[in-house]
């Protein structure tokens, strides 16, 4: 049984032995979101200060409640931001992937601190309808007014890395959740002056934590599903495996496996039986340069056996 390997890796793309493939746009590291992340971070840390002391001085509970949402949006950026910076951390004799996967921790640390947040906003609800307060809807209207705009902002900085990336997803969904809450504060108090009744308040808390929990499921549910390494939802095993299959000389494919290393990275091992012998490097570089470009998987191995005892005991289908 002969053993050979092709490589590749997220900088240069395919790699195989004796050659190097083109770079690939699909395997590429996280994007750099620092300046995102320190700004965010910034403006919105000096908004929840503001938020909170208004609050307080006008007896708006929905300003302090979404004070405390905010704070929890400022720790997430923090995570998400400590994660991205650890993933391109070189890898070492101990964490030989380097700390990749740490930005899916971060996208699901995120997942759990929005829920937090929702179950806050939820008990201040429950309250407002059992104990109504009238808060001052002006001041209501002008400070989630400045929410909008700081949390619209942050959110545009993370939106063009979100369907590539599920931490920088997680920091999106944080910032334009927050821009929804104020939003929603703005409109209560509008119809607060313009109607007296205080239950406009909590009705529309209750709209904006819907919203946000459907983001939430969704965020949660991807970094659950990466952590416990499940195949990415961007690249088909069945295509992957029938790819590998119809190569020239492959008899069988065994051993395939394909997992998330970080939220913009994807691996992938297999085992080729090729009864004609062992068909050289082009042909392995071939392969995992064709897997970089259309299925957007950068680090591959491919281990090539010369006779069919490896599929003893096992399907090779």
């Amino acid at each position: 049984m002969g053993h050979s390997h092709a490589h590749g890796r997220h900088d240069h793309g395919a790699h195989a032995p004796g050659g190097h493939g083109p770079g690939h746009g699909h395997a590429h590291a996280p994007a750099d979101f620092g300046r995102a992340f320190a700004v965010g971070i910034v403006l919105n840390t000096a908004f929840v200060v503001v938020e909170a002391v208004f609050g307080l001085l006008s007896g708006s509970m929905a300003l302090v409640a979404d004070a405390g949402h905010n704070l929890s949006d400022v720790l997430g950026l923090l995570i998400a931001w400590g994660a991205s910076i650890a993933a391109r951390r070189p890898p070492s004799s101990r964490f030989t992937y380097g700390l990749k996967s740490s930005t899916i921790l971060a996208a699901f640390a995120n997942a759990v601190l929005l829920l937090v947040a929702i179950g806050a906003i939820l008990i201040e609800t429950v309250r407002r309808f059992v104990y109504p307060v009238e808060p001052q809807g002006e001041v209501m209207i002008w400070v989630a007014g400045v929410g909008i705009l700081i949390n619209t902002a942050t959110a545009l900085m993370f939106m063009r890395g979100r369907k590539h990336d599920l931490n920088i997803r997680g920091a999106f969904l944080h910032m334009a959740a927050d821009a929804l809450v104020s939003v929603g504060v703005v409109i209560a108090g509008i119809a607060i002056l313009l109607t007296g009744e205080v239950l406009i308040d909590p009705f529309v808390s209750l709209t904006i934590v819907a919203v946000i929990a459907w983001g939430t499921w969704g965020l949660l549910k991807d970094s659950v599903k990466m952590s416990l390494l499940a195949v990415p939802d961007s690249v088909d095993e069945g295509e992957v495996r029938g790819f590998l299959a119809a190569l020239p000389g492959v008899a069988a494919v065994h051993d395939l496996h394909i997992w998330p290393m970080s939220t913009t990275e994807t691996a992938l091992t297999a085992h080729l039986v090729m009864p004609g012998g062992h068909p050289g490097d082009a042909f392995l570089r071939d392969a995992a340069e064709e897997l970089a470009h259309h299925h957007a998987i950068g680090h591959i191995t491919i281990q090539v056996e010369t006779g069919g005892e490896g599929c003893e005991g096992r399907t090779c289908a």
